[in-house]
């Protein structure tokens, strides 16, 4: 398994989470050696909203004796009072289901607590100002919830959490059908706002949770998808690990095949994890911006190109932190030789060697 750090708290989290949203298909013998193989296998990043209250029971059951090996993700506003799956801005209704969700589960804490699935203006306000803002920012303050937290499919309303400056991770759909096509209502914001949102996420030191990375699986079939071909798993999680800000992606999972699946990206080679393919798939419109895939590499002359396009970028919205780690790089832009190496390779159509130039100027050199 692979960790990445987070960057208000530093904990180490799993770049592998698990979603839980079709666990409860499994049964209760079967969610519960699908987790406990999940947290066998170095997952330590696990949501919890399942479809419905019947896979309360194996979650839990996995759970026991390992608590201390895993972060938890538990949403304010999702309600299983009916026993499936609901969301509810209600505040009374947000306090009781948050409760009985760690009760449940046998534990006094959650890793996360997660303002949820907020898509709307007056969601977000009723939340903020309706007393469910309050009573997290409270059970933060003993010790119930350790990270503050959000999601959304909104570009609009992620600016609205971070702007709060009290948030630690958001909870995000990533996949390429959102970010370069307006094929799902859960893809909000054109492809140029979703990139910089992402780099924004990341100057503010809030990582991203990614949930939908296969776009519910329809990129994953050439008949359902926009582009007219499959992605892999491997490639669409790599992909949305190639984001700024991203920490880890929630793949849900309704049983250990599909975990299986899941984890052969762990094992998976560069070619097999490489989604350059998109560049033939994706509209022209996003023709010309670096995704930082590093498709170009390897530079002649050692230049991380990728990693010197997203400091640049970072950098340019006033984020000192990327400066500074673009200065401390080995190799800067002004190493280029304008060899063409990057623009022959760039699946995205961005001529690199006139970037670079670009960039070398920006800081001076």
């Amino acid at each position: 398994m692979q960790y990445r750090t987070l960057p208000h708290g530093g904990e180490q989290i799993s770049v592998i989470g698990l979603g839980m949203g079709s666990i409860h298909q499994a049964g209760v013998e079967e969610t519960e050696r699908t987790v406990r193989a999940a947290i066998d296998a170095g997952v330590n990043f696990l949501d919890f909203v399942p479809s419905e209250a019947a896979a309360f029971e194996g979650y839990a059951r996995a759970l026991r004796g390992q608590r201390d090996k895993v972060m938890l993700q538990v949403h304010l506003g999702a309600d299983y009072s009916s026993g499936k799956y609901g969301f509810t801005t209600d505040f009374a209704a947000t306090k009781r289901e948050f409760e009985a969700r760690l009760a449940v589960l046998g534990t006094d804490y959650a890793d996360f607590g997660f303002i949820h699935c907020i898509d709307e203006d007056a969601d977000f306000d009723k939340v903020m100002n309706g007393g469910t803002w309050d009573y997290a920012c409270r059970m933060k303050q003993e010790g119930v919830i350790r990270h503050l937290g959000f999601s959304t499919h909104s570009v609009d309303i992620a600016r609205r959490f971070l702007a709060t400056g009290a948030m630690d991770l958001g909870m995000f759909s990533i996949n390429p059908m959102y970010d370069y096509t307006s094929e799902s209502a859960y893809g909000k914001g054109e492809a140029d706002d979703r990139a910089a949102l992402y780099r924004e996420f990341e100057r503010a030191g809030v990582g991203i949770s990614v949930m939908k990375a296969f776009a519910g699986g329809q990129l994953l079939d050439a008949r359902q998808s926009p582009f007219g071909q499959a992605l892999t798993h491997a490639q669409c999680i790599q992909y949305a690990l190639d984001r700024p800000g991203v920490l880890t992606v929630l793949p849900g999972v309704r049983d250990r095949a599909d975990l299986d699946r899941v984890l052969a990206y762990l094992d998976a080679s560069d070619e097999e994890r490489d989604y350059s393919v998109l560049g033939a798939m994706a509209p022209q419109s996003s023709a010309g911006s670096c995704v930082y895939c590093n498709h170009c590499q390897p530079c002649p002359e050692g230049i991380g190109i990728g990693m010197v396009n997203k400091f640049y970028d970072l950098a340019r919205l006033g984020d000192d932190m990327a400066a500074r780690h673009y200065r401390d790089l080995e190799v800067h832009a002004s190493a280029c030789r304008q060899c063409g190496h990057c623009d022959a390779r760039c699946p995205f159509g961005v001529e690199q060697s006139a970037r670079m130039r670009e960039i070398a100027a920006y800081f001076g050199e």
